[in-house]
């Protein structure tokens, strides 16, 4: 039961991160950008959108030496706006990809609860540093 409510407590958390720095998630059409001086680019895909189901992209990029820009970390996010609740579902870097989805629509419950730890610690980075996509400075 106490599991439970650390997962409900977390997917709320990073449900008002989220609105923190994207403040017209909700209702935004389109992704946008987040330029913060001193550091990196913060980019938002709108990748599904329903009544009931928002899932976003949220990612940092940096120019590789070879020209490439470079995902890390790059993250889908599952947004359900009337609950209040949001989760990670994948996670990218350059060293690798992982999803929480297992075929079959199983889920890697102990990667889920790492991601959205992660998730929620690079949130209050984000806030901390600023970035705010969808506002006009």
């Amino acid at each position: 039961m106490a599991e439970k409510h650390f997962s409900r407590d977390i997917h709320s958390r990073i449900f008002h991160k989220l609105l923190d720095v994207v403040p017209d998630l909700l209702t935004i059409e389109e992704g946008g950008k987040s330029k913060v001086e001193g550091y990196m680019d913060l980019g938002l895909d709108i990748l599904f959108r329903s009544p009931e189901k928002l899932v976003i992209a949220l990612s940092h990029y940096y120019k590789h030496p070879s020209g490439d820009m470079i995902a890390d970390p790059d993250m889908e996010v599952a947004v359900f706006p009337d609950l209040e609740y949001a989760e990670a579902l994948t996670y990218q870097d350059s060293y690798g990809y992982q999803s929480v989805l297992q075929g079959e629509g199983t889920v890697n419950a102990k990667l889920q609860q790492y991601l959205n730890s992660f998730l929620s610690n690079w949130l209050n980075n984000l806030i901390q540093q600023g970035h705010r996509i969808g506002i006009e400075p």
